[in-house]
């Protein structure tokens, strides 16, 4: 977001030494109370009525995602023009849930009636609605019942159409949604396999920024598309030169450096792409569907 041109005051809930997707890590979550006295801090500042936006993310318990939901409050009062960006972090297929089972109920009873903008994948979309979505017409009726829930944007990310077990093509969609219209964008399917992780923090964020920048669903969704594929693009490129460096040298290896070879092929090249942010190298066009 800061890339894109974006100020933006980071509230940790959680500090840990790296992402989950390592499987370990070390830290702690911070816990609701801290979240509550850095936004009392922002707001001891006189700056909230500047807040054009709240995106939250991950939630490491229930205390911070009513701390969340407090701040949300707070801001709007501040800045009743302000937006809600929830990205209801759960899971996702293949790893199924990974949050403490308390969160998915927080989601849909707490923080989704607030949101403006809500940013799951198509695991999180069948988990908050209880519908099977492998069928476009199933996610469709999931989409209408997040849009009953509060938000008033509904974007799915990483969206596979199936007949039965079997993946139609091999390619990945995202579908968003403003109550009115109804947008598909479908891309190639990169071979990232299980190993990038944070690829839907990174499209919450840039959908969320591209949005205040246009006002217009359709050209975000274009925009966030042709930035997300860019960047895994990259991505999936360092990925695969890797894999055939580490191929070809392991017998030269020692454990800590194959230990560093594997963390790598975890990690996004947002660093690396960041030309994709602002000027993406591919343009994908959004289907109109409804």
């Amino acid at each position: 977001m800061r890339r894109l041109g974006r100020e933006v005051w980071a509230v940790n809930t959680v500090e840990f030494s790296n992402h989950t997707g390592y499987g370990a890590w070390r830290g702690k979550v911070l816990g609701g109370e801290l979240v509550e006295e850095l936004v009392t801090g922002l707001d001891e500042r006189g700056v909230l009525s500047r807040c054009e936006a709240v995106l939250s993310g991950y939630l490491g318990d229930a205390a911070a995602g009513r701390a969340i939901a407090g701040a949300v409050q707070r801001v709007r009062s501040a800045a009743p023009r302000s937006l809600y960006c929830c990205d209801p972090v759960m899971g996702d297929v293949g790893r199924g849930f990974y949050v403490n089972p308390d969160i998915p109920d927080l989601f849909k009873n707490e923080l989704l009636p607030l949101a403006d903008i809500v940013t799951p994948n198509q695991f999180e979309l069948e988990a908050l609605t209880g519908t099977d979505t492998s069928a476009i017409d199933n996610a469709v009726k999931a989409i209408n019942i997040l849009h009953e829930m509060g938000p008033s944007i509904v974007l799915v990310t990483s969206f596979k159409e199936k007949n039965g077990e079997q993946q139609l093509q091999p390619e990945t969609s995202m579908l968003a949604s403003d109550k009115t219209n109804l947008y598909k964008i479908t891309t190639p399917e990169l071979s990232l396999g299980s190993g990038v992780a944070g690829t839907g923090d990174m499209t919450a964020a840039i959908f969320l920024s591209r949005f205040l920048e246009t006002g217009n669903l359709e050209k975000t969704l274009e925009l966030c598309t042709a930035s997300v594929f860019g960047i895994l693009e990259a991505s999936f490129l360092k990925t695969s030169f890797l894999k055939t460096s580490f191929l070809e040298t392991s017998f030269l290896e020692t454990s800590n450096s194959s230990a560093a070879q594997k963390s790598q092929l975890l990690e996004l090249k947002i660093i690396d792409a960041q030309k994709e942010l602002v000027k993406p190298s591919k343009y994908f066009r959004a289907e109109k569907l409804i």
